[in-house]
């Protein structure tokens, strides 16, 4: 994405990303309003980035030959709304208004089931590799994006939401960086 801010459509669709629609969402509970962004961190196989297995597996078309990871998760069922690859592009997989599957089991504030109330962002990379300019210019951006669409909207990890479960995105994620770039605010607390 070229423009300096990021806006949504009606639908929930960052303008001008990638759509690439995956089936691994569904309906909100009725009433359930959007307070939560999770961090992710996602690389496949692991450790490597640019290759087309993180949008396979978000679209269940993961060829579990390919790689000898991909036999342990491609019959996952697994999405995030958002994907910020290493050059900054976003690739949007759901819209905000539906829930997609990427929290798992997890818990925020003492409400459980963090995807029926949160919007998933997985960044291309891993836990011991820091991220790149880009990524940290382009999350910014969306993230203040989402904060002017769902006022008072939160900002987490996911080994926030699952401590002991996950740890991304993890040690090399730079929290204060991305809290200090383009007005991003407030990380884990509201904005």
């Amino acid at each position: 994405m070229a423009s300096d801010g990021f806006r949504f459509d009606a639908a929930g669709l960052l303008c001008g990303a990638d759509f690439i629609p995956s089936p691994n969402c569904d309906e909100r509970p009725d009433g359930e309003r959007i307070s939560l962004v999770v961090i992710h961190a996602i690389s496949l196989p692991p450790g490597e980035f640019g290759g087309s297995g993180i949008v396979e597996l978000f679209t269940n078309t993961l060829d579990p030959d390919r790689h000898p990871y991909y036999r342990d998760i491609w019959q996952l069922r697994v999405s995030a709304h958002f994907l910020v690859r290493r050059d900054g592009r976003v690739v949007q997989f759901v819209p905000c208004d539906m829930r997609a599957w990427h929290a798992g089991a997890s818990q925020w504030r003492g409400r459980e089931r963090c995807n029926d109330f949160s919007l998933g962002i997985e960044l291309e990379g891993c836990d011991d590799r820091p991220f790149e300019n880009a990524q940290y210019e382009s999350l910014a951006r969306l993230a203040d994006a989402l904060a002017t669409r769902y006022p008072g909207i939160e900002l987490v990890g996911h080994s926030d939401i699952a401590p002991g479960r996950k740890t991304d995105p993890g040690p090399c994620f730079d929290w204060t960086r991305l809290q200090a770039q383009r007005g991003a605010v407030s990380c884990k607390r509201k904005w």
